[in-house]
């Protein structure tokens, strides 16, 4: 099978590798959609990588035995290879698993993964099935698309009756706007690149806050009237928008920081969490259990397909991934031909 690696900044390489096998209870996905994540990071960057990818959808064509899925069925890989015995797997948390596989004893190769192949190999189980009339493109967006601020507002019970500020309008926090839209809920976005900025409000976010603003904060305060929203979710992965989402959530409010990040974020806990009485979730992923509810956005939501900005074929890699460096995107995504 054809996959992609990084062999050096900038360069993207399609490789021949050997096809994987259904093994034990895991299947034999033939990938059809593939969402582009961060992975522009080490293209750019420069680190090498043999297994690039942790979103994709597509057909199961082999299972070493009878199953949560067969052959023909039409999946999204969930990430990650999860014990499922565990409490936080019995529990739909997957993503928490402490006892995952070691990928290359159980499978006996270090191929199918990742997602930017023509295959991959996931456990049965954590293949959700895709409704009939739902295309694999769309379907893919069940992963980092729609997944983690779903989660996250699932997590801090976000509806109609709610003013949520989403910091960071990359795919993710685009997102998140498609998400809380879809419940009804009032959306103040907070981004700095005009391309993003434009996609948000057509996504519906009602305004669209520059960071850069001195005002910023004022500029919240002024649309809640004085008090803060009533949640905030973060998607950029940084230290200042972190402690913006603090700052603008108003008192008993709720903070989810859903974007990845290494660096120090200070936390005062008399002023920000005791005398103001926040709440602050970390949310890495969504219980399986509420992926038909991320269905029934995609298939119901009248903006879902305008998340997806771009579509390349995999022989097309190195401009995609050049594209996204850019961050003039929403989600892109490869589509390998096999």
């Amino acid at each position: 099978m054809k996959k992609v690696t990084i062999t050096g900044v900038r360069q993207a390489t399609i490789v021949e590798v050997p096809t994987p096998h259904a093994v034990g209870d895991w299947a034999l996905v033939k990938v059809h959609a593939i969402p582009m994540c961060t992975e522009y990071k080490a293209f750019a960057g420069g680190w090498q990588s043999q297994h690039l990818g942790h979103e994709a959808a597509g057909e199961v064509v082999e299972v070493a035995q009878p199953g949560r899925v067969k052959v023909g069925d039409r999946v999204v890989a969930m990430p990650f290879y999860p014990c499922g015995k565990c409490p936080r797997c019995v529990a739909g948390d997957f993503i928490y698993c402490q006892h995952g596989y070691n990928y290359e004893a159980y499978a006996g190769t270090p191929e199918g993964q990742a997602t930017y192949n023509e295959y991959l190999l996931k456990p049965g189980w954590i293949l959700p099935r895709i409704p009939d009339g739902v295309s694999y493109e769309l379907g893919s967006l069940a992963v980092c698309g729609l997944g983690p601020t779903f989660g996250a507002m699932d997590r801090m019970g976000v509806d109609a009756f709610d003013t949520l500020m989403i910091t960071g309008m990359g795919p993710v926090g685009l997102g998140g706007v498609v998400n809380a839209r879809f419940r009804g809920t009032r959306v103040i976005a907070v981004e700095s690149i005009p391309y993003r900025v434009q996609k948000a409000l057509d996504l519906g976010a009602e305004v669209v806050i520059d960071p850069r603003d001195p005002q910023a904060l004022e500029q919240v305060m002024e649309l809640t009237g004085g008090v803060g929203v009533d949640a905030s979710l973060d998607c950029s992965g940084t230290v200042a928008a972190e402690r913006f989402c603090i700052d603008a959530t108003r008192r008993r409010g709720q903070v989810a920081f859903v974007g990845e990040c290494h660096d120090d974020l200070a936390i005062k806990i008399s002023p920000d969490m005791i005398r103001k009485g926040l709440t602050l979730h970390g949310s890495w992923h969504y219980n399986l259990s509420l992926f038909p509810k991320i269905m029934q956005v995609i298939q119901e939501s009248p903006v879902v397909e305008q998340l997806i900005s771009h579509t390349f074929p995999f022989s097309q890699v190195q401009q995609a991934l050049e594209l996204c460096a850019t961050n003039q995107t929403a989600k892109v995504i490869l589509k390998p031909k096999v």
